[in-house]
């Protein structure tokens, strides 16, 4: 009887396991593809940004920046 419940405990926290591990790398493989198609900043985002902070962006100044955002998520 208790060698029943031993393997009962064991299979539960295998499985809770697995679903836990299952559960991060699904969740992790969604979180990639959202931000890859939808990236938390874009070129009209920076430029504001720039503008913000007292800069005049010019476009070889945003393309520089997000040339390196870019190399930076990779």
């Amino acid at each position: 009887m208790t060698l029943g419940i031993v393997w009962v405990i064991v299979i539960a926290v295998l499985a809770l396991l697995g679903g836990v591990a299952l559960g991060f790398f699904i969740a992790r493989k969604y979180m990639m593809n959202y931000l890859k198609k939808n990236p938390p900043i874009n070129e009209q985002m920076l430029r504001t940004l720039m503008m913000q902070m007292g800069q005049k962006p010019s476009q070889k100044k945003i393309n520089q920046m997000m040339r390196a955002m870019n190399n930076q998520t990779k």
